[in-house]
């Protein structure tokens, strides 16, 4: 019997051995996890257990620390005397210490773990910490007692939307003035504009508290800790339900590809192994990112790490995750240097297969614990059955990132003048997809916005931005920037996939680069923020980029663009012009820099009136005004193709609906 996966993508049928391997481990895995347990949402339940908890009687604290000799907590509450609470080793690894009287531990107090291992005092901070601190002093981190009450939720039956539109973001860099921006900021100020843009999902970086602010967020060291730079746990929740009294989900970017090194305030070497989290030697080291590699054949791992998503989602009402680096954790080599080529490349021993039952049961407790929840995997290599039901064969994503996208953009724009586009090829790049696998299609994420990179609107205009954004300048450079920069996004919107991603800020082309403070530029916060003035000032051009970006995004929901299947009109490369249908809308778009048409016939889907609902040359968008916005009636031509005859002007893009057919 085929694998169902087979029926729907036939040319995995030399796989079907590979694609049965797959299933095989994952069924045997969550059966030797589970030992009784109902479901994969009862066993992520570590951090119930270990970590701090108060009792009627008192405080309760475990640790599962395997190769340690003995424990100790000690910290501010005993005035940092190292052996005065040693822990109780327990069975498997455990260890355990009871703390009589409610008072034995105050919010807000420091705490330090004592692990010895081979005769040696190791200080580490606790794995499950909810919060970490560091001082401003010495600048090293500590946890902090943080008893987690009972949040004032108003979100009940929240669901997140179907089609989804993504604004990722960056709490501590979402503020204009230079400095680390707080939970609380971000919800006042930029929520609102969010929700005005019409942007339905927040996929939130760096939450998952990290030592080096530069890392965004990907080199974690604590993972059950909300990033203490941004404010308290609390200020988070606070976020979250009003985004969702808002109606916009929340994603957490959660960092399972790989952990921060750090031993003294890290996961790495708790109980003096690198092997209890990682794999031993050289293979636990991923030489690339300098961190360490998860080792998720290990039941324990898994354990920790499928109890972090739920605590995520139990403890914030995160709506579902964004995987970083799975590409890393699919392969042995993480993917570097292999060209995925051939569909061999994705089932030979290069293929880390215990990091693809990791995934599968990711998938699997987040649907168990929500199962309107979010998953979506940040992978290059177009794994096969990625974003397929597990018990198709698939690993159970619901869509991955289009990571080739914003490289085409890039590629095209450093290496050819657009006029030598070829637009057989990008039409292809944004239309083909794995069958019945989901893309979340964009055009820059954070990635082409850092230091060392250029953003769309940066790469089209570079220095002429510093000059001549001014509404009343006039430059050549600026125009056909504004121009390629709405026409890029609302193509790669509407036909690159199920979903769409922007990076904060990049809707208005926001100018320069990200660069975090380090030593390289003084410590300095001058380009680690956002200048939302800049989209405000009605004297500048900033603004017509934004309003086209927010009526791009409502007009797509109205035609419901992003639920539905691509129809191609049209493709003339010598045009350079091209046309599709998708859902109630019509796109056609004139790339040529200096051609206009009258009167070009556009095929269309079928006989009917079409009306013009925006143009990226309208004048509200800072264009020319040369689309009338009127509407036009396809009909059968004399060559017997259905189509409506249009003025395309040079570098538009035009986006028309079809009036519904009334019953006589």
């Amino acid at each position: 019997m085929k694998v169902k996966m087979i029926q729907i993508d036939p040319s995995m049928a030399p796989f079907q051995g590979d694609l049965e391997l797959r299933m095989r481990n994952f069924k045997n895995t969550k059966k030797a996890l589970l030992s009784g347990q109902k479901n994969l949402a009862d066993f992520a339940n570590g951090h119930l257990f270990y970590g701090f908890h108060q009792t009627k009687s008192g405080w309760v604290y475990r640790e599962w620390a395997p190769a340690a000799e003995a424990m100790y907590l000690t910290g501010d509450f005993c005035n940092w005397e190292r052996h005065a609470y040693p822990m109780e080793r327990k069975e498997n690894g455990v260890f355990e210490l009871t703390l009589k009287g409610k008072n034995a531990l105050k919010e807000g107090q420091r705490v330090m773990a004592i692990v010895v291992h081979n005769g040696t005092e190791l200080d580490r901070i606790p794995l499950y910490a909810t919060r970490v601190v560091q001082d401003p002093e010495t600048f090293g981190w500590s946890a902090v007692v943080h008893k987690m009450e009972d949040f004032p939720w108003t979100d009940a039956g929240f669901k997140p939307q179907k089609n989804l539109f993504i604004y990722e973001c960056h709490i501590g860099m979402a503020q204009e003035e230079g400095k680390v921006g707080t939970y609380n900021e971000f919800r006042e100020n930029i929520l609102p504009r969010v929700k005005e843009l019409g942007y339905n999902t927040l996929q939130i970086m760096a939450i998952m508290e990290h030592p080096y602010y530069g890392s965004f967020g990907y080199q974690v060291t604590n993972f059950f800790a909300a990033s203490s730079r941004y404010g308290m746990p609390e200020d988070l929740k606070m976020l979250i339900n009003t985004a969702h009294e808002m109606g916009i989900a929340v994603l957490l970017d959660v960092v399972h590809s790989h952990a921060a090194k750090n031993t003294r305030e890290g996961i790495n070497e708790f109980d003096g192994t690198a092997y209890q989290f990682f794999h031993d030697g050289a293979k636990g080291n991923h030489a690339a990112w300098d961190t360490k590699c998860f080792n998720y054949g290990k039941h324990e791992v898994i354990h920790f790490l499928l109890s972090n998503l739920k605590f995520w989602m139990d403890e914030y009402h995160f709506d579902g995750f964004r995987f970083d680096g799975v590409t890393s954790m699919l392969y042995h080599d993480h993917g570097l240097g292999t060209a995925f080529d051939s569909p061999e490349k994705y089932f030979s021993m290069n293929t880390d297969t215990e990091a693809v039952t990791y995934l599968q049961l990711a998938n699997d407790m987040v649907k168990k614990v929500n199962p309107h929840a979010i998953m979506i995997a940040e992978d290059m290599s177009a794994m096969p059955g990625l974003c397929l039901p597990i018990s198709a064969g698939g690993i159970g994503f619901d869509y991955r990132l289009a990571m080739g996208e914003p490289d085409m953009w890039i590629r095209l724009l450093k290496e050819k003048k657009d006029e030598y586009w070829d637009f057989n090829k990008i039409y292809y790049e944004l239309a083909n997809r794995r069958p019945g696998e989901k893309v979340i299609g964009y055009c820059e994420s954070h990635d082409q916005a850092l230091v060392g990179d250029k953003t769309l609107m940066f790469r089209l205009c570079d220095q002429e931005m510093y000059w001549a954004m001014d509404a009343n300048n006039s430059s050549a450079i600026i125009d056909r920037g504004m121009a390629l920069h709405k026409m890029l996004r609302m193509l790669t919107m509407s036909l690159g996939g199920e979903g769409y991603l922007t990076f904060m800020g990049n809707e208005f082309g926001h100018p320069e680069w990200i660069d975090f403070p380090r030593e390289g530029n003084g410590w300095s916060y001058h380009y680690c923020r956002r200048q939302w003035s800049l989209a405000d000032n009605p004297n500048l051009k900033y603004h017509f980029l934004r309003d086209f970006d927010r009526d791009m995004v409502d007009n797509a929901k109205k035609c419901k663009v992003l639920n539905s299947q691509d129809h191609q009109l049209l493709v003339h490369n010598s045009d350079h012009v091209l046309a599709y249908q998708k859902g109630a809308a019509t796109y056609i778009y004139n790339f040529d820099p200096t051609r206009s048409y009258d009167g070009y016939l556009v095929p269309a889907a079928e006989e009917g009136d079409y009306d013009v609902i925006m143009a990226s040359d309208d004048f509200c968008y800072g264009g020319h005004g040369r689309i009338a916005h009127q509407t036009y009636t396809a009909t059968r031509q004399p060559d017997g193709r259905v189509g409506f005859q249009i003025y395309l002007p040079s570098r538009t893009a035009i986006m028309l609906k079809r009036k519904p057919v009334r019953s006589k």
